[in-house]
C-alpha cells in the first residue's frame, strides 16, 4: 500500500513560508520521499497504517493551501507511466525495504 500525498502550499508571508518548510520537513520524518516538487509518497504496510498515517498528517497540516491524500496499492504504483523522464531505482522507494515482524 502506498500514501501519496500532493499539496500547493502558500508562501506569500514570512509565516506561510514557515508554515510549509514545517509541513514538509514534517512528510520528511515519518518517511515520504519527494516524488515531483509537492508529491510525496511512502510505503505503508497496510491499510490501517495508511489510514492513521493520514490521519496523523491531517493534524500536522497547515490551516491555508490545499493538501490532498491518495492510497493505492503496490501494483497501482508499479503501473506508473513515465511520459518524459526516467524512474530512479532506490530502494527506499520501493516495498523491499519493509520488513514485518
Amino acid at each position: 500500500m502506498r500514501l501519496m500525498i500532493m499539496f500547493d502550499l502558500p508562501t506569500d508571508t514570512a509565516e506561510d513560508r514557515r508554515n510549509y518548510r514545517k509541513f514538509r520537513k514534517s512528510l520528511i520524518n515519518e518517511g515520504f520521499l519527494m516524488i515531483q516538487y509537492s508529491v510525496y509518497c511512502r510505503v505503508c504496510v497496510t491499510k490501517q497504517s495508511a489510514e492513521f498515517l493520514e490521519k496523523k498528517i491531517s493534524v500536522i497540516a497547515p490551516k491555508k493551501g490545499l493538501i490532498q491524500s491518495f492510497m493505492m496499492t503496490e501494483k497501482q504504483y508499479a503501473d506508473m507511466h513515465f511520459i518524459t523522464g526516467k524512474k530512479v531505482d532506490d530502494i527506499r522507494n520501493t516495498s523491499d525495504r519493509t520488513i514485518i515482524l
